[in-house]
This record gives C-alpha cells, structure tokens and sequence, in this order.
C-alpha cells in the first residue's frame, strides 16, 4: 500500500552550497532510521532505485566501472553512459550524472546520516534540493516499509509543497550564494 496521498514534504533542512571556483555543489543529509546495509543497498540495488531515485541503473551500482542511467520523467528518455568513480561499501559512493555525486553514510545510535554532494548548476540549485529532499523522504519510507512510491522530475514537482519547499532552500541558499534568492521555479 502506497503512502503518498497522505505525503507532503517536511520543512527545508540540513542543506547549504559550497563554491568551488565557479562550480556550485548541493550539500544535502538526511538522518535516516535505517542501519548503513539497508541504506548501501538502497543506493546500489538497481531494484531498490527504481522505488525512490531520480534514475535507474543498467547494474548494482557497488562495483566501479561504467553504469548507464536513465533519468526519471524526461520526456523522452535519456540515458547518460556514467562511471562508478568510488564505492566503498556501506561509507562512499560516488558516480557522474548530471555532475558529480557522492553519497556518505555515517553510522549513528539511530541508524544512518546519509549526506550527499551533487554538483548542480547554480541556477537550479534550491530545484535539486527540493528534488532530493522528496527523493530522501521517499527512501526513507521505502526502507520503513512505509512506500510512497517514486517521485522523481515532474512527478515530484507537482507534489503538494514542492514549490514551497522550492522556494524555501532558494531563501535558505540566497546568502551562502551570495546573491538574490537562487532560483524559485514558476508559478
């Protein structure tokens, strides 16, 4: 059983931006109930993503080598040729899509701090933490047994308190970017 027409997102948390030159990446941790097996495996089983990422994968994502992924809600559908750069089991993962990503899980007396870094173009950035942070909540009740079912790319942006989630990380990110508020989406 589905848990989504009851979900809405929670508030903008645990989220800032880092410069480096003129790459801008996303910082974005979740404290997850789950213990770092159960986490590792949701970010590396291909079965598992297709519950909760932005895209699928044509194998486990726990070796390194080249991986194909295939985005979530495009209009037609886009496979990105990527590389498994990193994968220490249940610690680092990290792979290319649409930028660099690396995932970090962390043991801790409840379960997981799961922490990614994905690197975004600037204008997008509070879009992709608001992308994730639904993502995050959709693996956090996937791992609890509590599906929402994915919601990924539009499907996510129609979500009840996207936009505002949006909009909040834009606020939250306008003085660490050191400029107006980053980019809310439209309407």
């Amino acid at each position: 059983m589905s848990h989504r027409a009851k979900y809405v997102p929670g508030p903008a948390a645990l989220a800032r931006v880092e410069k480096d030159g003129e790459r801008w990446t996303l910082v974005l941790a979740r404290e997850l109930r789950h213990p770092p097996a159960l986490v590792w495996q949701a970010l590396t089983d291909p079965a598992q993503l297709a519950e909760w990422a932005p895209f699928d994968a044509d194998r486990n994502l726990g070796t390194k080598g080249p991986v194909k992924l295939t985005a979530i809600g495009a209009p037609t559908p886009t496979v990105a040729e990527s590389e498994v750069t990193r994968a220490e089991r249940e610690k680092v993962l990290e792979f290319v899509w649409g930028g660099n990503l690396r995932w970090e899980l962390e043991p801790t007396s409840n379960g997981t701090r799961l922490t990614l870094w994905h690197n975004i173009d600037s204008r997008f950035i509070s879009w992709g933490a608001a992308g994730w942070h639904v993502c995050f909540d959709v693996l956090d009740g996937l791992l609890a047994g509590e599906p929402i079912g994915r919601l990924a790319g539009p499907a996510a942006m129609k979500v009840e308190g996207w936009q505002r989630l949006a909009s909040d990380y834009g606020k939250q990110f306008a003085a660490e970017m050191g400029g107006p508020e980053a980019k809310a989406p439209p309407g």
